[in-house]
């Protein structure tokens, strides 16, 4: 017991380090892929054709690319075509990139559980495309997706280990460090995943809260 807890306290500079940069994918990524995701969700149900196309091909290629190639794209395709991305921006980007489609199919189907006949009402009213979408029926559609979003902020966290494999040192590049220092493997592994736990604990938690806090009634 005591060598697992010296795994931890020899070795706290990689760990923490490792698990900041995660925290920072994290966060990063959720904004990020929040906002995108929306302006997706805004575009594909707009009255504009070359909008609703656009968003729509952008979902259907994005979520049918693997992320590592989007990675190896940014990382590698882009500085020769005259876009030179640090490591850390590039996950930043490569994360949103690919988790807004997700986010973006997700609100689709809250729009649709929105009543038609509120926006009906909302128009009727002189309100604009735009007062309707954002006043209305996303604050709705946010509310019956909570479940399927926290679970896409899931999948993401864990997502970020990708980045070890392009010169981030994150979370996931924790276990190749310490191999080199010659720790025990099994307890680092068992340290990462306690790590992974204290943040994916809070987001069932914030879940659960905002299912309560936001339920909607049928």
């Amino acid at each position: 017991m005591l060598e697992f807890l010296h795994t931890l306290t020899r070795n706290w500079d990689i760990f923490s380090r490792g698990f900041f940069t995660t925290l920072k994918l994290f966060l990063v990524g959720t904004v990020g892929s929040l906002a995108v995701g929306t302006l997706l969700t805004t575009m594909r149900v707009s009255p504009v054709p070359i909008a609703r196309a656009f968003a729509s091909g952008y979902v259907s290629i994005i979520r049918n690319t693997p992320l590592t190639l989007i990675f190896a794209f940014l990382v590698f395709a882009a500085p020769k075509l005259g876009l030179d991305i640090a490591f850390e921006p590039a996950a930043y980007l490569a994360l949103t990139v690919y988790t807004a489609p997700f986010i973006c199919d997700a609100l689709i189907s809250g729009i649709n559980t929105v009543p038609v006949g509120q926006g009906e009402a909302a128009r009727a009213l002189g309100m604009t495309f735009g007062q309707v979408l954002y006043l209305i029926v996303l604050p709705q559609a946010f509310r019956s997706v909570v479940p399927p979003l926290i679970s896409m902020l899931n999948a993401m966290l864990k997502n970020t280990t990708v980045a070890a494999g392009f010169s981030v040192v994150e979370a996931g590049a924790i276990q190749a460090y310490l191999s080199e220092r010659g720790e025990n493997q099994v307890y680092t592994l068992l340290w990462i995943t306690l790590g992974f736990l204290c943040f994916v604990v809070p987001l069932i938690v914030l879940q659960r809260y905002l299912e309560r806090k936001w339920a909607v009634v049928r």
